[in-house]
């Protein structure tokens, strides 16, 4: 096999292993039950055995039609399923337009009869840049959307002071329009205007099934789920708050100073923010799906050949451009001759590093999710490693004489810089590579009950006590010193 084919094949046949593009529509989920007189490792073993029915993390999208389905009933569009992106968005086996497929020679339509507008096939690497340059371009806007709903949602006076929760909320909004949607990505073959209408209620919900397996391979749906909504949300960030109303140090606008409380508080104020958190994120994916419903009527379709020929391509020099602008920014900042800079500490190193934090949350996932079908092994490890480096960085950043100075020091140009080089990790690297809005749609996706409640648990078990440990160390024995930035 072609090295450059192996490569670039990871961008479109593997990224159906991504829980952002592999979770169920919220709406359409329906959670499997255990016989009564089963044990959970039977049911657990059952469900092994049925690919069709597995979580989010499974390898391999579900077909959307059976081997025995395809022999009775071959149909253009459901057939395009199988082959992948790559080649469905190439076309380059695909039927023409309003021609049903037959198998056999005497079917077989003569060379000439092909239509004329059937797009060139892409090649795989071309694929995967396209993928990769997607991933890239909306990991900024998701990052810097993060971080404008933290300012405008803490102020004096805010119901709930977590910086966090409403940009969670708003993602997980976003993400549960895209799972549930069925009209943006219509055209994913450049056919949808030649395709008969549905002969009954059975071939509607298999055209319908075999869009959504379809689409969760376009560069551009994986671009807005896995890049946008996936950095748009910060589970890292949501454990730190945790800690931080654990450690009564979580701030707060409208007062001044923090009053010390005993231990019962700080177990109800985490109690509060998790609960809090989880809650709104799961009701705002379910709403998600809910708008997507009713503003079906309305929502537009992509043009196939306007993205294919435009916005792909457009999309490479914008994405890889924005980057590359975000690290000269950071060099040379619009505001570096003045007293005080302040594009670098609120935006521009987050810029910088959130990227990096996608596409490591991307990879991963490629790689870990397949592993467990009732654990989504490569999320869960994304989130422990980013809230990890959350916790290390946030450290450093509170520590005297590295990110921090005492009260009445000098803050010196390097203390400055590092102090916001270790803010623009927190909020670019690690709030990109840890994501609410694949969480909650796995916690919502997964089949089996008893595997969603285990994976929210051990997700925030694990990585709160990873904090306690981290955090905790610095906190409770030398104390954080207010961050120079």
């Amino acid at each position: 096999m072609d090295p450059s084919e192996s490569s670039g094949s990871t961008a479109a046949e593997d990224s159906r292993n991504l829980s952002e593009v592999a979770a169920p529509p919220p709406l359409e989920h329906q959670p499997e039950h255990r016989a009564p007189d089963q044990t959970h490792n039977q049911f657990l073993a059952q469900q092994a055995e049925k690919p069709r029915e597995l979580g989010p993390a499974e390898s391999t999208v579900p077909q959307p039609v059976t081997a025995e389905d395809l022999q009775h009933h071959h149909h253009p569009w459901t057939e395009a399923t199988d082959r992948g992106y790559d080649e469905g968005y190439g076309h380059e086996n695909a039927p023409g337009p309003g021609v049903e497929h037959l198998s056999g020679p005497a079917h077989e339509k003569p060379p000439e009869s092909k239509p004329t507008d059937v797009p060139v096939p892409l090649s795989k690497r071309a694929t995967h840049l396209y993928t990769v340059s997607y991933l890239v371009f909306f990991s900024v806007w998701g990052t810097l959307a993060r971080l404008g709903m933290q300012s405008l949602t803490f102020y004096t006076g805010a119901p709930v002071v977590t910086s966090v929760l409403w940009a969670n909320v708003a993602g997980c909004i976003v993400m549960g329009f895209f799972l549930e949607d069925k009209n943006l990505f219509k055209e994913e073959w450049g056919d949808a205007k030649h395709r008969p209408p549905p002969s009954d209620e059975q071939e509607e919900k298999e055209r319908i099934k075999a869009h959504k397996s379809v689409k969760k391979t376009i560069p551009l749906y994986i671009g807005l789920t896995t890049g946008f909504c996936g950095c748009f949300t910060s589970f890292s960030s949501f454990l730190r708050d945790v800690f931080l109303a654990l450690s009564n140090d979580l701030p707060n606008p409208t007062r001044a100073t923090i009053y010390h409380r005993n231990g019962g508080y700080s177990f109800m104020a985490i109690i509060g923010v998790i609960i809090i958190e989880v809650s709104l994120s799961l009701s705002a994916l379910i709403f998600g799906a809910h708008l997507a419903l009713a503003l079906a009527p309305v929502t537009p379709t992509v043009p196939f050949n306007f993205t294919r020929k435009f916005v792909d391509r457009i999309c490479v020099v914008l994405g890889w451009g924005c980057w590359l602008g975000a690290v000269f920014l950071a060099i040379w900042p619009p505001d570096r001759h003045q007293t005080t800079e302040t594009w670098r500490g609120r935006a521009i190193f987050a810029v910088v590093f959130s990227p990096l934090g996608c596409l490591f949350r991307f990879y991963i996932s490629l790689y870990l999710n397949p592993r467990l079908p009732t654990f989504p092994l490569g999320t869960f490890a994304a989130n422990m490693l980013g809230t990890i480096i959350l916790g290390m960085c946030y450290d450093l950043q509170h520590a005297k004489g590295i990110g921090a100075v005492a009260t009445g020091g000098l803050i010196t140009k390097s203390l400055l810089t590092s102090c916001q080089v270790l803010q623009g990790v927190m909020d670019g690297f690690c709030g990109s590579a840890t994501t609410v809005s694949t969480w909650v749609s796995e916690l919502n996706g997964l089949s089996c009950r008893r595997s969603a409640y285990l994976y929210g648990i051990l997700s925030v078990g694990v990585g709160l006590g990873f904090l306690v440990v981290i955090m905790g160390s610095l906190r409770w024995t030398l104390g954080f010193v207010h961050p120079a930035c």
